[in-house]
């Protein structure tokens, strides 16, 4: 799996940031997560080798985007139009970021993006009903080729049919996840069967994505470690893919 992290910080703007794993991490290294900054690895999809060829190549998958800042955070506005222009140059790769600042999505666009750029998929985060209320109608109407929604962390069960009847087409994902580390909070698996009925029952695709460290199930809370999340929601079995 490929990531490009071109700038690193970010600042706490809803529930759903206050246990950040970036503030985790950095905390260990005695570090300021609320500073962006600019990394090394900025221009990471246009570096070539001593053969002037790519280094980095498709592996079939998504190149992983700025998933230790916001791509559209104020703090990167300068950097922005720059790595645009690298994702419409490398058009091979496909590019997939998540955001909470949709309201953002403006600052900073090339002037050719029309609709959108193949090659580039954004996701929304919505971890609770007032997010997704605040976020999704400024979101649904940008004109993005490829769009998703991310529930997580789920903080509580949300109400996504009013979106997903009117934009199914244009959704292309639903993903639902808990919440992980050592303050997590608490992901009820009732929640998520919500989510998906939703999706199911509008005809858009549904991953279960993770269970987090405090996963309810029928009543009873389970503390599930970090390298087993992903796995036992595997084992849920309810992902749904939707026929078009």
């Amino acid at each position: 799996m490929a990531t490009w992290n071109p700038w690193h910080g970010c600042t706490k703007i809803s529930p759903g940031c206050y246990h950040c794993y970036v503030y985790r991490r950095d905390a260990e290294f005695g570090k300021d997560s609320s500073v962006v900054t600019k990394t090394s690895s900025f221009n990471l999809p246009i570096r070539k080798n001593r053969e002037k060829e790519y280094k980095l190549q498709p592996d079939g998958d998504y190149v992983y985007t700025c998933f230790t800042s916001d791509f559209f955070h104020p703090a990167a506005d300068e950097w922005r139009p720059e790595a645009w222009a690298m994702m419409k140059e490398r058009s091979d790769l496909g590019f997939y970021f998540v955001t909470k600042r949709p309201e953002r999505f403006y600052v900073g666009l090339p002037d050719d993006w029309g609709n959108g750029y193949e090659n580039i998929h954004i996701c929304c985060t919505c971890e609770n009903q007032y997010q997704t209320n605040k976020r999704l109608p400024v979101f649904l109407n940008l004109p993005i080729l490829h769009k998703s929604i991310i529930h997580e962390p789920m903080l509580e069960s949300i109400n996504l049919r009013p979106y997903l009847e009117l934009y199914h087409n244009a959704i292309e994902c639903v993903t639902c996840g808990g919440e992980s580390g050592p303050d997590a909070r608490v992901c009820d698996y009732a929640w998520v069967l919500n989510t998906m009925m939703q999706c199911v029952e509008y005809n858009v695709d549904f991953r279960f994505k993770q269970t987090g460290a405090m996963f309810q199930h029928s009543g009873r809370i389970y503390n599930i470690e970090r390298k087993d999340q992903i796995s036992q929601a595997a084992k849920a079995n309810i992902n749904f893919k939707a026929t078009k």
